[in-house]
């Protein structure tokens, strides 16, 4: 496992719809946020990455019914060489977004050194795709579409990547957690937010991390959409709801899975700064990843 961790920026709200016409969403500042409220501190980074801020178009884009679908191909494919490289270097990705579209960038780069595992924790499936949805009647929003995209499911500029081709994870190489039984389920291996309220977090880590021995996966991403936290504990995403964990709930999974040494990186996503104007929420989500990343401290201190 990786004893040392790589900050990477990627400051976008391109996976979203417009809270209100001709406004933008407020993820792109969660990075700053962050950063801001202490975590290159608590975390101690070799190194940290800014990617740009893209353009958020409001109109559709040419040849594509997925709203900003051709900046978030330009997008994934620098956010994969960012961690493509933050991997080479043996450092642990820690990419701080952001919408949930990061993902795609995320697994584009772990994937080319070969297969990797995703485990999706997100109070939604995000498996918005054409098989489920009438695609002409109204813009996809990538952010609602992130497991399903990955998953091989949608437009080929979304699906389909150089040097690894489609999809980026297979079905049996995911497990979903925390959704709160949307009305699509994808068929990979899930645990609710309901089921996890009668498991607890300790029996949920185990199953998780036999899960990933049953299919073999030593290599494994991380993707953690703070709407998995309960609304009460955090209100300010895209679309909170409940039930949900709290934060030492989500920093206790965390951490179990991340000391078995197949985790590679992680992604955070869809905390929105502009919900939390008087930035009440910042530190509790740093407080919250120092003390999931704990076992990387444990490794380095007996390197």
């Amino acid at each position: 496992m990786a004893a040392t961790v790589e900050l990477i920026a990627a400051p976008w709200n391109l996976g979203l719809r417009p809270p209100a016409p001709g406004r933008e969403p407020g993820t792109w500042r969660a990075p700053q946020a962050l950063l801001s409220a202490g975590l290159e501190a608590r975390l101690r980074p070799d190194r940290v990455v800014e990617l740009d801020r893209p353009p958020y178009a409001f109109d559709a884009q040419p040849a594509t019914r997925i709203r900003n679908g051709v900046t978030i191909r330009e997008q994934t494919l620098r956010l994969g060489d960012a961690v493509q490289a933050a991997l080479a270097a043996s450092r642990f990705a820690v990419v701080l977004g952001g919408d949930c579209s990061i993902v795609l960038g995320c697994l584009l780069g772990a994937r080319r050194d070969g297969r990797c595992g995703l485990v999706h924790l997100d109070g939604h499936s995000d498996f918005r795709h054409p098989g489920n949805y009438d695609a002409g009647s109204s813009l996809g929003s990538a952010a609602g579409m992130d497991l399903a995209l990955a998953t091989g499911r949608g437009e080929l500029l979304l699906t389909h990547w150089p040097a690894v081709g489609r999809p980026l994870v297979a079905d049996e190489d995911v497990i979903q957690i925390g959704d709160r039984e949307d009305e699509e389920t994808p068929p990979v291996t899930r645990f609710t937010a309901q089921e996890i309220q009668q498991l607890g977090v300790a029996d949920l880590g185990e199953r998780v991390i036999s899960r990933l021995e049953q299919r073999g996966l030593d290599r494994v991403w991380l993707h953690l959409d703070l709407d998995v936290l309960d609304e009460h504990v955090l209100p300010a995403v895209d679309s909170p709801g409940r039930p949900g964990l709290d934060f030492p709930q989500l920093a206790e999974l965390v951490a179990t899975l991340v000391g078995t040494g197949r985790v590679v990186g992680l992604d955070l996503a869809i905390y929105d700064p502009e919900r939390d104007p008087d930035g009440v929420y910042a530190a509790p989500i740093v407080d919250c990843l120092a003390a999931a990343l704990t076992p990387l401290a444990t490794v380095e201190a007996h390197a």
